[in-house]
């Protein structure tokens, strides 16, 4: 199990990672599931820094991303992630309360890979947490790894 890649979860509100965390522990999910609470602790994640400084150097199997967070928004990581050759490919799933419809136009403008709107009702967000890691750590068939992609990708 040492080659699964984390699901890195970018949240701020202490009972959406709880049910988080136990949608994903139901799909039986082998992953690590790595928290970060605001937008700069996500981004010195995924860059390795600070805390982060040595963590190991797989990129996420996905970010699952909520939209409001404090220190840096979800779009601002967003920018950052998709703007960069270095991380661009991590895939990154908004996931958010946020029923705005320009949220929705900048994040798929950014680069944003899925847009999720976190259902209201216990059993609907339970069940779409559940779709989510199974999509994105089991059936998602990522990129070959950075390092052997031809330099002119």
């Amino acid at each position: 199990m040492a080659d699964l890649k984390p699901i890195l979860l970018v949240e701020d509100n202490p009972n959406d990672i709880e049910l988080t965390l136990a949608a994903l522990e139901r799909s039986q999910l082998a992953n690590e599931i790595v928290i970060c609470r605001d937008g700069a602790e996500a981004l010195d994640f995924l860059y390795r820094r600070g805390s982060h400084e040595g963590r190991d150097a797989r990129d996420p199997a996905v970010v699952l991303l909520d939209l409001k967070l404090p220190k840096v928004d979800g779009l601002e990581v967003l920018a950052a992630v998709k703007g960069d050759p270095q991380t661009r490919a991590i895939p990154i799933v908004m996931l958010t309360s946020s029923r705005e419809e320009s949220d929705l136009v900048r994040s798929y403008e950014l680069g944003v890979n899925a847009f999720v709107v976190k259902p209201v009702g216990f059993k609907e967000f339970f069940e779409a947490i559940q779709d989510l890691g199974v999509f994105w750590a089991v059936l998602n068939e990522p990129p070959p790894h950075r390092g052997s992609w031809p330099s002119n990708v």
